[in-house]
């Protein structure tokens, strides 16, 4: 019964939280301890995010911990306040408008047991800002560095990691603002031989319109960041790479 410690950033998305936080307390393994990590100057949802946390039923069963940035950090480093401060064996992220299947963590958990893997990810359902499905990403059952630098087919949501791997090989989010996700996947690429998947899909990704994500310039920018800052390759490497991933994310929507 290994210790999990679900981190979760936020910022003003109070709307879609609380689906966050209810589909990781109906989970069916319990063994687990939740930090959000506060990123926002407005501290206006604080107290409807300490309301929810302070029910009586909830804070009988689960442990939840609320960590406040001094200033707008991002979700990348964001999270790694909240690696830092884990205790577990092992650290899952949870995006604070996504949701998870029920057995998300108990099937995730068999699985990096049965394999004795420092990572996993699974499939998963991409749904809208009303809740519906619009479409599925499927994980490949062995993912290698070659694969993802031509198309990010992890999602975040999706990933469990055994704590002691990150800290002994000083794994870190970046401080970029989109494609963060990416380039950790792509750092732990280059310590082992190759990222297994799950594919069932155990949570759904909730795609907005208005998200940083979704911001395109942003997005290609950072994506080239992703290849010549990250991975050190040249100019005409990494526009070139950056063609690659910018078709293949085509493909995917």
């Amino acid at each position: 019964m290994s210790l999990v410690t679900i981190i979760i950033p936020y910022k003003n998305n109070l709307k879609y939280l609380f689906s966050a936080l209810r589909s990781v307390f109906f989970q069916t393994y319990k063994k687990f301890k939740i930090i959000i990590i506060y990123d926002d100057k407005d501290t206006s949802d604080l107290f409807h995010i300490k309301k929810f946390i302070s029910n009586k039923i909830i804070k009988q069963k689960f442990f939840v911990q609320i960590i406040m940035n001094k200033k707008n950090l991002g979700a990348g480093l964001s999270r790694n306040i909240g690696i830092k401060f884990s205790k577990s064996k092992f650290i899952a992220f949870l995006d604070s408008d996504d949701v998870w299947h029920k057995n998300k963590l108990k099937l995730q958990l068999r699985f990096m047991n049965k394999y004795k893997v420092p990572i996993s990810h699974t499939s998963y359902n991409v749904i809208n800002e009303l809740g519906k499905k619009t479409s599925k990403r499927k994980a490949k059952k062995k993912l290698y560095l070659k694969n993802l630098l031509k198309s990010c087919d992890i999602g975040l949501s999706t990933v469990m990691i055994d704590l002691k791997f990150l800290k002994k090989n000083n794994l870190k989010f970046p401080s970029i603002k989109t494609k963060e996700d990416y380039v950790l996947w792509l750092k732990i690429l280059q310590k082992i031989s190759f990222i297994r998947g799950i594919n069932t899909s155990l949570t759904n990704y909730r795609k907005r319109k208005k998200s940083l994500s979704s911001n395109k310039m942003t997005s290609i920018i950072n994506g080239y960041r992703v290849y010549k800052d990250y991975m050190n390759m040249g100019y005409l490497e990494s526009f070139y790479r950056l063609l690659i991933l910018s078709l293949n994310s085509l493909k995917k929507n």
